[in-house]
């Protein structure tokens, strides 16, 4: 068994997020110094194979020297146990925005769930169901009883618990009505399945800008600079910084420039 800790960012709901997260995490995590295996079980799509099968391309171009994980294309249960068997320090799984046996089976070896949601009720469906009339949450979601099954396997298999966080993606910056009921109906539902809710990233054009380069805030240096970099980026990156230490990967952030690295 791996040592490695496993992180799996899941909802069966496509457009929420999770190829962006994924390799904002391990590319994060690769400039902190760990090992990273990341594991794309969304065969039909590969964005984030794709993402990383760019990276390598644009940095041998630039002869630029950047960290990269090792990327694994998982198409059976017995391709994903070898790949989460490898040594690492970090695997992180990319799954698709559907129910399938391999996301299930990704999700039952995970020890931080990640899932990312937009400020909508159409999200929140992933993970609950309201009350048309009231809004009040009538039960769980099948997203959210898969969640509680993994974590029923993992303490039976191997003990221990689950982390699942839910990540409010792609804020806007002025705070709606509709997010204050999405905020009531989550603190509603986090009592009883168990996440907590933390926020993500922002819809900030930088991760779109940097995206088909395989590149991240946290690649931007002197050398490494595709794009015009501003004010805005540093923020970004501040932000990516505080979603690492919020989930618990590294510790406190320093406000640091891209001009100091």
């Amino acid at each position: 068994m791996s040592k490695a800790r496993t992180i799996v960012v899941g909802n069966e709901k496509g457009g929420a997020g999770k190829s962006t997260i994924a390799v904002h995490l391990a590319t994060a995590m690769l400039h902190e110094g760990a090992r990273v295996t990341v594991i794309d079980l969304d065969i039909r799509q590969q964005s984030t194979g794709h993402f990383f099968a760019n990276r390598q391309a644009w940095s041998a171009a630039q002869e630029v020297v950047l960290p990269h994980p090792i990327v694994v294309a998982a198409n059976t249960e017995e391709d994903l146990h070898a790949a989460l068997a490898r040594d690492a320090d970090f695997i992180v799984v990319d799954t698709p925005g559907a129910d399938t046996a391999l996301s299930r089976a990704a999700h039952r070896r995970a020890d931080l769930v990640v899932t990312p949601m937009n400020d909508s009720f159409v999200d929140f469906d992933v993970l609950g169901i309201v009350d048309p009339v009231t809004l009040v949450v009538t039960r769980p979601s099948l997203y959210a009883e898969t969640v509680w099954e993994a974590r029923k396997h993992r303490a039976a298999e191997r003990g221990g618990s689950i982390d699942w966080v839910v990540l409010r993606n792609r804020l806007a910056s002025v705070e709606p009505r509709n997010r204050k009921r999405v905020d009531e109906r989550l603190a509603a539902l986090s009592r009883r399945v168990g996440f907590r809710a933390i926020a993500g990233l922002r819809d900030r054009v930088i991760y779109r800008e940097l995206f088909p380069f395989g590149l991240t805030v946290t690649d931007l240096s002197r050398a490494v600079r595709p794009v015009q970099v501003s004010l805005a980026h540093l923020a970004a990156r501040q932000e990516l910084l505080l979603l690492m230490q919020d989930l618990g990967l590294i510790a406190a952030p320093e406000a640091v420039g891209v001009q100091d690295r």
